[in-house]
């Protein structure tokens, strides 16, 4: 007889709920290779100095990249990047890194 009968029962639902989460996931963006050299393709940075984008809010996502496209948010690395990226690319990579799971803070 098993020491504990109960944990089947018990992990079920939290694995029904990770599968469910994995299907609501946004799609890979075809740009992702953009960011994802210093944020991270699951939006945790490795580099010191350099922002976790994992589950940040995407509106401010979208927001933040459309200011440092046009130069009103002033960091030279982030206009080059993102001056290439359309609204579609901008959309896509802010769904994207708001949907991963946020990590502790390094």
């Amino acid at each position: 007889m098993t020491r504990w009968p109960m944990l089947p029962a018990l992990a079920l639902p939290a694995l029904l709920s990770a599968a469910a989460a994995r299907a609501d996931a946004p799609p890979k963006p075809a740009r992702l290779g953009l960011c994802a050299a210093c944020h991270g393709e699951n939006g945790a940075a490795t580099a010191p100095g350099i922002p976790n984008l994992a589950a940040q809010n995407r509106e401010y996502l979208v927001a933040a990249l459309g200011q440092y496209r046009s130069g009103e948010r002033a960091a030279q690395a982030m206009r080059a990047v993102s001056g290439s990226l359309s609204d579609a690319d901008i959309d896509a990579l802010a769904a994207w890194y708001a949907a991963q799971a946020g990590g502790a803070a390094r």
